[in-house]
């Protein structure tokens, strides 16, 4: 099991255990992922950071915890590896 933290703008865009897609995307040197559709955004990850996706770049995980702070609303969501 895995957990990442993903940054959102709004709250109330998603639920605790609730099940969503992620897309991910490539910079020069680094990767980051997406929640779809455009709610949230990881932070950059390394290539022996990745989180394991099929052959479209794409990986479903749970919500698992949403927390306000104040530099903004934060989900972690937990997938399986």
């Amino acid at each position: 099991m895995r957990e990442m933290e993903f940054k959102m703008e709004r709250e109330g865009l998603v639920s605790l255990g609730e099940e969503l897609t992620v897309t991910e995307s490539k910079l020069p040197m680094s990767y980051y992922y997406t929640v779809e559709h455009a709610i949230a955004m990881s932070a950059n990850y390394q290539n022996r950071e990745r989180l394991k996706t099929d052959s479209e770049g794409k990986a479903v995980g749970k919500v698992v915890d949403i927390k306000e702070t104040d530099r903004g609303f934060f989900i972690t969501m937990s997938f399986e590896e």
